[in-house]
């Protein structure tokens, strides 16, 4: 784990308004955040060119937005009431508790590390000549070290699959897996917990009232898939995209916004004919990586990682997965859901949700794939990819939050070069006509070296620069974040130079 650039990340995102802790007034609350000024335009960016990659790019895919609070039948139905569960284990001598699932995967990572490692020492020694591949056969050392992996994994798939949860508690003693906090083996048994938040509908409290936080939002999706399907008369294949929050009761909630108690998801289920799901899976598996790779995240920083235990509802799964400061994590799903979901709605609420083919003739519950990311998660993956400490050539450094152009919280700072002579005038001139277009940026105070590098920090694409010249000539200048690299600009050309490197269009 990269703890110093963790870290880095996290004081970096409270001190330029990105991320607060929430009611920090108050000491603030266990895993809950609050986006600031800069954050929440990030975030609306990211959940922009989702929506925009996911609905406008495709013809046969629309939106909803469904209701948080949804019929206590719909958890009864998706298996969330009996099955939505996590392993939970504590250590008696520190009183922590864990995820029982988390700790034998996180041991599985320090055994990849050891793996690396050797690798490293590998590229060192033999230069260019290396052969990671072959390296990778060949090493006995990395050899023993995958067959060890291997036997993990398929001993916690088995034991999740029979929801052996002592088989579980087996594995993590025979592993030797210590607690974090008292590196001690005292471990209790592993225990299910369910993660759904219970509330009360209206004043009468009772079972008859008892409601509940939505874990996910695929069921707004499911329960109204008949309703689209009618009124926008879609034929299969087709899909239903959605952004909102979720809430799950996360007893383990760390890292920061990687895992927290509400979250926002940005989801897509795709309803596609029965025996179409291999074809489905591959096709949205290619396109979701496409759309990680389109902002600049480079090919060894993501990876897909296949399900050892599928959900109950899954006949495949996996997971693309960001190489976070604490090691590769999942950062979207891919599922093929079968047609459980549509099947359990349809047998609960004795209402029929069956799709007419008139090609084939015949009426079917379709089968769905669904593609689902954290928004957090996402913003968390682009903020720690993008925070960077770089030397300049003239011996001194910058922090520089290289965002995608497209996805900066704003697009442009205005600076007038001094805080006289008609300068500060002009340059509010210049903000207003800029404003119409992009989110901007207008800063007098400081020297303009530090109002360039507080820019960096911030991941503002452009800096103009507004100077004795501008009022002769009607230019700017204008400086690029990531190349440093100034030169003049017209003030009546810069709407579109600026377009043309911000705009949405430059990553669809």
């Amino acid at each position: 784990m990269n703890e110093e650039h963790f870290k880095k990340i996290i004081s970096h995102a409270k001190e330029f308004g990105f991320i607060f802790p929430s009611s920090e007034i108050y000491d603030g609350l266990s895993a809950t955040y609050d986006y600031g000024q800069n954050g929440v335009e990030l975030k609306k960016n990211i959940k922009n060119y989702w929506w925009q990659s996911m609905v406008q790019m495709n013809e046969n895919i629309v939106g909803i937005d469904a209701a948080i609070f949804m019929h206590p039948k719909t958890w009864k139905a998706s298996g969330h009431i009996d099955a939505f569960n996590d392993p939970l284990i504590d250590n008696k001598d520190s009183k922590k508790r864990y995820r029982a699932d988390v700790l034998i995967e996180e041991h599985i990572n320090k055994i990849e590390n050891k793996i690396n490692k050797e690798i490293s020492k590998g590229k060192k020694r033999f230069g260019d000549d290396f052969n990671e591949k072959e390296f990778r056969n060949t090493n006995p050392n990395i050899k023993r070290r995958n067959e060890e992996i291997e036997r993990i994994e398929k001993s916690m798939g088995k034991a999740f699959e029979n929801d052996d949860l002592n088989a579980i508690y087996e594995l993590i003693i025979e592993l030797g897996i210590v607690c974090p906090v008292s590196g001690s083996k005292n471990w209790t048994e592993v225990r299910q917990f369910n993660l759904m938040f219970k509330t009360e509908l209206g004043s009468v409290s009772g079972e008859s009232s008892s409601i509940f936080l939505r874990p996910e939002t695929a069921q707004g999706i499911f329960v109204n898939y008949l309703n689209v399907q009618k009124t926008g008369r879609k034929k299969i294949p087709f899909g239903i995209a959605q952004i909102g929050k979720a809430f799950r009761n996360e007893i383990i909630a760390r890292q920061f916004i990687f895992r927290m108690r509400e979250f926002e998801q940005m989801e897509m289920q795709f309803f596609i004919a029965p025996g179409t799901q291999e074809k489905w899976y591959t096709h949205w598996k290619n396109e979701r990586i496409k759309w990680h790779k389109a902002l600049g995240i480079p090919e060894d920083f993501l990876r897909f990682h296949d399900h050892i235990k599928l959900a109950h509802y899954a006949d495949a799964a996996c997971d693309i997965e960001f190489k976070f400061p604490f090691g590769f994590k999942e950062l979207e799903g891919i599922h093929s859901r079968t047609d459980f979901d549509l099947k359990q709605h349809e047998e609960l609420s004795k209402k029929k949700l069956r799709y007419f083919d008139p090609e084939k003739n015949e009426s079917y519950i379709p089968y769905v794939i669904e593609t689902s990311i954290g928004l957090d998660r996402m913003f968390l993956a682009l903020f720690s990819h993008s925070l960077k400490d770089e030397t300049l050539d003239d011996g001194t450094s910058r922090t520089v939050l290289s965002l995608p152009y497209s996805l900066a919280p704003n697009k442009v700072a205005v600076l007038p070069l001094v805080k006289k002579d008609g300068l500060p005038e002009k340059a509010k001139e210049i903000f207003n006509r800029l404003k119409l277009n992009f989110n901007c940026i207008y800063d007098e105070k400081d020297s303009i070296g530090k109002r360039y590098r507080r820019n960096d920090a911030l991941g503002t694409p452009f800096c103009l620069t507004i100077d004795y010249e501008t009022i002769e000539d009607g230019a700017v200048t204008i400086r690029e974040r990531d190349t440093m690299t100034q030169k003049r600009i017209p003030i009546l050309e810069l709407n579109e130079y600026i377009d043309s490197k911000v705009n949405m269009n430059v990553l669809l």
